[in-house]
């Protein structure tokens, strides 16, 4: 890739994000973006949000339909997600600048796909930045979400999309939580390696 930037979506892309930036000899950045789950089942993506002068709202609109959710509970929702954003910039990003993506390759991570919506919002709000090239590239994810994924980049790499598929931490050996504290010594050993 030509001045490939790789994107990790935090917390679960990060540790995948180091390595992949090491792989390519290109610094790791940040994509902040939250998904705003269901409050019986937050894992399941009503919708995600990504922070910027305008920020990204993609809903999962069947999802939202079979919820019940009312608008001003959605707004409340994607408050917080947006607030949670904010402290996860301060705490992960300690004052470092983000890179500027116009005109690079673009390398998006994340540690697998379910539903898309977090992804999604992701990719429409990086290409806004005009990357020259915008890669999506993750471990594993549904089919159906592969292909639904496809228009919104120029490349996706998933090496696994399993049938059926039940989560993404189902084709994990060990899929413990990564925490605050591994992706800020992951950013800044990330940041030493540049």
């Amino acid at each position: 890739y030509e001045k490939p930037v790789v994107l990790a979506l935090p917390r679960g892309g990060v540790p995948l994000g180091v390595e992949v930036a090491r792989a390519l000899g290109a610094p790791l950045v940040l994509v902040l973006v939250r998904k705003i789950g269901l409050p019986f089942q937050p894992e399941l993506a009503l919708a995600a949000v990504v922070d910027g002068d305008h920020p990204e709202v993609v809903v999962n609109e069947d999802v939202r339909a079979l919820s019940g959710m009312s608008d001003r509970a959605f707004e409340t929702a994607k408050a917080r997600g947006l607030a949670e954003i904010e402290r996860r910039r301060a705490l992960y990003l300690e004052g470092n600048d983000q890179v500027d993506i116009e005109g690079a390759t673009a390398v998006v991570v994340d540690d697998g796909i379910a539903t898309g919506a977090t992804v999604r919002a992701a990719l429409k709000a990086l290409r806004r930045a005009q990357p020259a090239k915008l890669v999506l590239a993750v471990p594993v994810a549904p089919a159906q979400t592969v292909e639904s994924l496809r228009g919104e980049v120029d490349e996706l790499v998933c090496l696994e999309t399993p049938r059926p598929f039940y989560a993404i931490g189902a084709y994990y050996g060990d899929f413990g939580q990564v925490g605050d504290d591994e992706v800020i010594a992951l950013m800044a050993q990330a940041r030493g390696s540049r």
